[in-house]
């Protein structure tokens, strides 16, 4: 069996930044993989030490610079990479939904996997439907916000997490597409070995051309058309002095406010 995930590099600002265009400055950005990603790599790599899985396969599009954050899944057990990026790409902007799921669409054709997790979401640009929009897009059955999974021969046996705490036990035949949902296992750190090993492990960087793809693929409606921090709708204050001191100071503010027992 063949697992291919879905992973992404999200950049993650400092706590104080400032705005460059239409974006946060690099300066103030640093870049990881993306969390619930993470628990999608760990429940693949997992399958493979259960002996349900012969190969995982990660797939991300992102730049050369993302090679770096995709070796992290590499190092943890991941066995190759595919990098989708090219100049069309780079130059389309801000890529939606389904502009995401036909570039993954042509990488699942080429490796034709028996089953593809992605995380339930990106924790940059909060997108949560890339994962059914290919199961969509490439005829795999699906399930969403998995939190459990278990595999009996060609079915997937999940837990999906529903609104109000309520769970929904559910039976998916293989080939399929799962997004995971944090909590369904604790992802490794990567080991020394792991990261020395990842260094040779293939990352195979693939254009459209080469997904036999045009232009057309990564047309989006989507347009950046600012990017602002927005303002804090109410200051924080903060007593100094003793317990006793600051313990009078909140109780005064506290009264002035009309808060609490008369």
């Amino acid at each position: 069996m063949k697992v291919l995930v879905t992973v992404k590099e999200v950049g993650e600002a400092a706590d104080d930044f400032e705005i460059d265009g239409l974006d946060i400055a690099a300066e103030y950005l640093e870049y990881d993989l993306n969390e619930w990603d993470e628990y999608a790599v760990e429940a693949a790599v997992q399958l493979v030490e259960a002996g349900h899985a012969d190969e995982v396969v990660s797939v991300t599009i992102g730049p050369e610079r993302t090679e770096e954050t995709i070796r992290m899944a590499l190092a943890k057990g991941v066995d190759r990479a595919v990098r989708v990026w090219d100049d069309a790409i780079a130059g389309a902007g801000l890529l939606d939904v389904e502009a995401k799921a036909r570039l993954l669409e042509a990488v699942v054709a080429e490796e034709e996997p028996d089953l593809v997790l992605t995380g339930v979401q990106a924790n940059d640009d909060g997108f949560g439907a890339t994962g059914v929009a290919l199961a969509e897009r490439v005829g795999y059955e699906w399930a969403a916000v998995v939190n459990d999974l278990e595999l009996d021969g060609e079915v997937a046996k999940v837990h999906r997490e529903l609104e109000g705490g309520v769970e929904e036990h559910a039976e998916v035949d293989l080939p399929a597409v799962l997004t995971i949902q944090t909590g369904i296992n604790e992802p490794r750190y990567a080991s020394l070995r792991g990261i020395r090993s990842a260094q040779s492990k293939e990352i195979a960087p693939k254009g459209l051309g080469e997904l036999g793809l045009d232009a057309g693929a990564v047309e989006s409606p989507l347009t950046m058309t600012g990017m602002y921090e927005p303002e804090t709708e109410s200051d924080a204050t903060i007593f100094e002095g003793s317990a006793e001191e600051a313990g009078a100071e909140l109780a005064a503010v506290l009264r002035e406010k009309g808060v609490g027992a008369e």
